[in-house]
């Protein structure tokens, strides 16, 4: 399982995963359905997830399985902003696409 912190257009959001990566192209596949398709994410460590989120992380992970591999932990973007400082969040990934579907972007 892995948890990371996604800055998207719409603001910040926690994810947990049984991906081993952000740029798994299941993952990014998943993402892109729900409209996410620029981010730059961070991963957070587990068991600071774990304690930060407490009761709420021990509920999304036990409905984490093989079949549904993605779980939102936390959409409220100022929570999940305010919760971890960037010394405690891994490097930086960046993920753009090279072609935007919305015609109003183009």
């Amino acid at each position: 399982m892995k948890i990371f912190m996604l800055y998207t257009g719409s603001g910040p959001l926690v994810i947990m995963t049984s991906y081993k990566s952000v740029e798994a192209p299941g993952l990014l596949e998943k993402l892109s359905a729900k409209g996410i398709h620029k981010f730059i994410a961070h991963e957070i460590p587990v068991k600071l997830a774990e304690q930060r989120y407490a009761g709420h992380f021990e509920m999304v992970q036990r409905n984490l399985d093989e079949s549904d591999d993605l779980r939102v932990l936390d959409y409220n973007g100022e929570r999940a902003f305010r919760l971890f400082r960037f010394d405690e969040l891994g490097r930086a990934r960046k993920r753009e696409p090279d072609v935007y579907f919305d015609k109003e972007l183009s």
